[in-house]
């Protein structure tokens, strides 16, 4: 499949240094020189991609690109507006490798195949989700699958299974019923038509959503053109991981070396980077980028709930409860473990790899023992290499979050990929919105699906 680019591009024309009074598309909304940007259908507005202080220097750095063969430099409107290429290579959706696969809702669609084609199970289950968004104790689906969560808006499955059909042939297969991974995308694809068009808030995790397991952001890491495609359409863009070190705001910066440092030489503007956050510990620590491109903490008192506000002598009691539990059940299981202990958090990771249902074990040991221990939530989980306790947890970081940002729970999209049971991105399905990613290939792929839906209602 060849992917097709559904962005406009800048032209390259300047209309003049001079500011010229016309219509800017809310895209291209930002300060700077004004340049000529073409959208569908032949209609133009201005759009500002020059951030510089000196009005020749684009112009000269270019020719001097040119003279030397290699390619011009480009502003960060630039980057952000060709982010969406590549949003119909359904290629990227293909299954790579077992994702760890439980979730009530897709396991139940699956099995209405026995019975219904794929069309058929599309029809009711969308009708279910309509029915239970009006009335979510009662709903059939309440009843069919006891687990379901919270549906923030209405799904068009049955449009999402045609556009996915348009590239597997799946309603064509007779004996062969859709496996997790494709369920999985048909639900993604009808969350992003359903939630793209209002989104305010696009939320990620970090390790295995934004970048793969153990790694940070690179500068060529085309993620970082998707982020800019989103806040320049004005998306606040948060991350929400579980790494969490209070007072080090130089740890959180080394996760995001790359992206800084894109951001920095862009010169993105500040009103855009105040549109992106980092949520750490779960929920426990804020974080945003100053006009220098560095970050820093923003104080708990300025956008914690009330009810975040935790007694430190609950907070160890939970922790030394957590810490007693994960060791013992390492021990009954003969793993030998490395034990990690933080203001907010406790955690081992076995000194040699662990097959995954040790770590599901301990997670799940974890959940049940601490259950009722204090009234401080907590998020026991797997973390693919580790097991950690959280205080805390997703659920309240992104509540907390739309409190600061001021932005309803029907216009927030949160990606992770650990929905399952002893996942730290379960709690978010149960009251928002969530795309199930495998990998951050597939992250960008969505992320471009909304650009695209974007551009188009642009």
């Amino acid at each position: 499949m060849t992917p097709s680019s559904s962005s406009s591009s800048l032209s390259r024309a300047v209309l003049g240094s001079r500011a010229v009074a016309a219509p800017l598309c809310r895209a291209h909304r930002a300060p700077g020189r004004v340049v000529a940007c073409q959208r569908r259908g032949g209609a133009r507005c201005l759009a500002a991609v020059d951030l510089s202080s000196s009005s020749g220097s684009a112009e000269k750095g270019d020719q001097a690109n040119r003279e030397s063969g290699r390619a011009p430099a480009r502003s960060w409107v630039e980057v952000a507006s060709q982010a969406s290429e590549g949003a119909d290579d359904f290629s990227l959706l293909r299954r790579k490798g077992r994702l760890k696969e439980q979730d009530h809702l897709i396991d139940f669609m699956i099995s209405m195949h026995k019975t219904h084609t794929s069309m058929e199970v599309m029809t009711k289950v969308q009708g279910w989700i309509e029915e239970h968004k009006r009335d979510r104790k009662h709903s059939k689906l309440k009843k069919l699958v006891p687990q379901v969560g919270v549906f923030r808006t209405e799904l068009d499955l049955v449009r999402a299974l045609r556009e996915y059909d348009g590239h597997s042939s799946l309603m064509e297969r007779r004996f062969v019923p859709p496996n997790f991974a494709e369920v999985r995308h048909i639900l993604n694809l009808a969350q992003i038509h359903a939630s793209s068009g209002s989104l305010k808030l696009a939320t990620f995790d970090a390790d295995g959503t934004l970048y793969d397991d153990g790694k940070h952001f690179t500068r060529d890491s085309k993620m970082i053109d998707l982020i800019l495609g989103l806040l320049r359409n004005e998306v606040n863009v948060a991350i929400i991981t579980a790494a969490g070190y209070p007072g080090q705001v130089g740890r959180y910066e080394e996760r995001l070396e790359g992206l800084l440092e894109v951001f920095e030489k862009l010169r993105v503007p500040k009103e855009v980077l105040d549109r992106f956050y980092v949520m750490g510990g779960e929920c426990n620590y804020l974080l945003k980028i100053d006009e220098n491109y560095k970050m820093f903490f923003i104080p708990r008192t300025e956008w914690a709930s009330c009810g975040m506000m935790w007694d430190d002598q609950e907070i160890q009691v939970l922790l030394d409860k957590a810490q007693s539990v994960l060791l013992e059940t390492a021990s009954k299981l003969d793993v030998d473990v490395h034990v990690t202990r933080k203001e907010r958090a406790v955690g081992v990771s076995p000194r040699t790899p662990a097959v995954y249902e040790v770590l599901e074990e301990l997670a799940l040991t974890a959940q049940y023992e601490l259950e009722g221990v204090t009234s401080i939530p907590f998020c026991a989980f797997n973390g693919g290499a580790d097991c950690f306790v959280d205080v805390g947890n997703k659920g309240l970081g992104l509540e907390a979050l739309l409190s600061y940002v001021g932005c309803s729970s029907e216009r927030v999209l949160h990606f992770g990929d650990r929905f399952t049971d002893t996942g730290n991105d379960a709690i978010t399905k149960r009251r928002f919105s969530t795309i199930w990613v495998a990998n951050p290939r597939e992250t960008m792929w969505f992320i471009k699906r909304i650009l695209k839906d974007l551009d188009e209602r642009a």
